[in-house]
């Protein structure tokens, strides 16, 4: 919802809404597209490492892996709860997942992630975009997500070691 301001007669309207950003991410895993791709629906594998942390697991999860399904994801951080929540909007199995996200604590932003798989000669790659982020979280919000494929690609190895 855009919210416009005139400058005077004649003048252009502008929008007062804050500015958005896209981020875009890629990296490669060693892991199948299936084990990765499956580990973004799995709730017992997505609450290792999903905006989780070493020091901040996930302490519920729900996930309900299919087309206007939910997922529901919190963590305990200094005594309250954070809720990361959406819908699913595209689900093809091992090459891409769409999804809304929203925080609790920001009910306000609903942004959208698109996350795409290809299959390589050993592995795969993963492509993320983040769109509609608030221009004063994009930095923040893409370092996030760099930790938490890192945290993806380690919870994948310590599977495979099992």
């Amino acid at each position: 919802m855009k919210s416009l301001m005139s400058r005077g007669r004649g003048s252009p309207s502008r929008s007062i809404a804050p500015p958005h950003a896209s981020i875009r991410i890629t990296r490669r895993f060693s892991a199948r597209p299936a084990e990765v791709f499956d580990a973004w629906l799995d709730p017992e594998l997505a609450g290792q490492w999903l905006f989780a942390t070493a020091l901040r697991p996930m302490t519920h999860v729900e996930i309900d892996a299919r087309v206007e399904g939910f997922f529901r994801l919190a963590e305990q951080r200094d005594g309250e709860v954070i809720e990361y929540t959406g819908n699913y909007v595209e689900i093809t199995p091992y090459r891409r997942l769409v999804f809304t996200l929203s925080m609790k604590e920001h009910w306000y932003v609903t942004t959208r992630v698109a996350i795409e798989i290809s299959a390589m000669k050993t592995g795969c790659q993963l492509s993320l975009v983040h769109d509609d982020v608030p221009s004063h979280c994009a930095d923040y919000t893409e370092g996030r997500w760099a930790g938490i494929l890192y945290g993806l690609d380690v919870t994948l190895n310590v599977k495979r070691e099992r």
